[in-house]
């Protein structure tokens, strides 16, 4: 039977490569580089000039809000400004009339401390339009109610593509009422479940490579950047993240990668023929000739392949005899065992 089979064997022989890990992963925009665009004024959305998937410059305008907040401001200000000015005319016409004797001392004093609370005042008031994102020279144009300005134009904080838009003409919005989400695409994160028994052989800096049957051809190369302090207790893995360039925007959100992750130091393998490997279930196998005519399935942890033959990091010694050829004869025959 053996022989009708072809069933062949060969020493596993020693090796040093360095092995590395081969992870599913997901691609995932770059958090840091993800921002919601929120207004700095509560009102109206009167008019929209960004669509979904459109790309945008740093301070494009989005959006247009009408608000009546950002209005009131503006009075404030103005109100306090003239109220600033007049009591200026008054203390100075107080000034001069205590130096002739024709007010009081304490008169004078009252309106000095005044002064205080009117400088005060309208600082308080600045500040709002500050807050509201008018800039002091405009500020500092605002002199009657015909200079108010009622609308505020929403900026695009970054360089990016609309990623989301939940701004329409007709909305009523608040500061926390989140109108677009744009992206900078420039580099995405890739996400993968680092299980605990590669701990100790990946850290922070290893080299990844990212490969996808989207692009096949296309290696991208970058590094782990963070790993989850915590390990999850369902699946006792922990987040693993390395931060890619996205050339041409090719990684989109959600999308399935392979991660091959390099060792951070050589570790010692052994190296059997690619046909030795079997998968069963989950599993990566190999038939290890016991005596004659006998064989046991073993199940190996593989690592990266080298010519015609594979790494084995774990399951087999130097000098095992392996089924090279005819192992999924042996398999078929294991899998029909009560």
């Amino acid at each position: 039977m053996i022989a009708r089979a072809g069933i062949k064997t060969v020493a596993a022989t020693k090796g040093t490569a360095a092995t590395s890990l081969h992870l599913p992963g997901v691609v995932q925009p770059n958090a840091y580089k993800n921002i919601d665009v929120t207004s700095l004024v509560s009102g109206r959305v009167t008019q929209v000039r960004a669509e979904l998937g459109q790309r945008v410059m740093l301070n494009e305008v989005l959006a247009t809000v009408y608000s009546p907040e950002l209005a009131d401001a503006q009075t404030t200000f103005i109100a306090a400004r003239a109220e600033h000015l007049a009591h200026d005319q008054a203390q100075a016409r107080t000034q001069r009339l205590y130096a002739i004797g024709a007010a009081s001392r304490q008169e004078l004093e009252r309106l000095e401390a005044e002064k205080s609370e009117m400088d005060a005042k309208v600082e308080t008031a600045r500040a709002r339009l500050v807050l509201l994102g008018i800039p002091e020279e405009k500020t500092q144009r605002l002199a009657s109610p015909a200079d108010v300005v009622t609308t505020f134009d929403v900026k695009s904080p970054i360089a990016g593509i609309v990623t989301k838009r939940s701004a329409n003409p007709g909305l009523n919005i608040d500061l926390a009422t989140a109108l677009f989400t744009v992206t900078d695409l420039s580099t995405v994160w890739v996400i993968a479940d680092l299980y605990e028994r590669d701990f100790a052989g990946v850290g922070v800096g290893s080299p990844v490579s990212i490969t996808t049957p989207a692009y096949p051809g296309i290696d991208l190369r970058g590094r782990v950047d963070y790993i989850d302090p915590q390990v999850q207790p369902e699946t006792r893995t922990a987040k693993l993240r390395a931060e890619l360039p996205n050339s041409g925007s090719r990684l989109r959100f959600g999308m399935f990668v392979d991660v091959s992750i390099g060792a951070r130091s050589p570790r010692p393998v052994v190296m059997v023929p690619k046909g030795a490997v079997q998968t069963v279930g989950a599993q990566s196998v190999v038939y290890v000739s016991t005596g004659p005519g006998r064989f046991e399935q073993r199940a190996v942890t593989i690592g990266d392949a080298m010519g015609n033959d594979v790494a084995i990091s774990s399951g087999l010694e130097p000098g095992d005899s392996v089924v090279a050829e005819g192992a999924f004869f042996l398999r078929a025959e294991r899998e029909r065992l009560p």
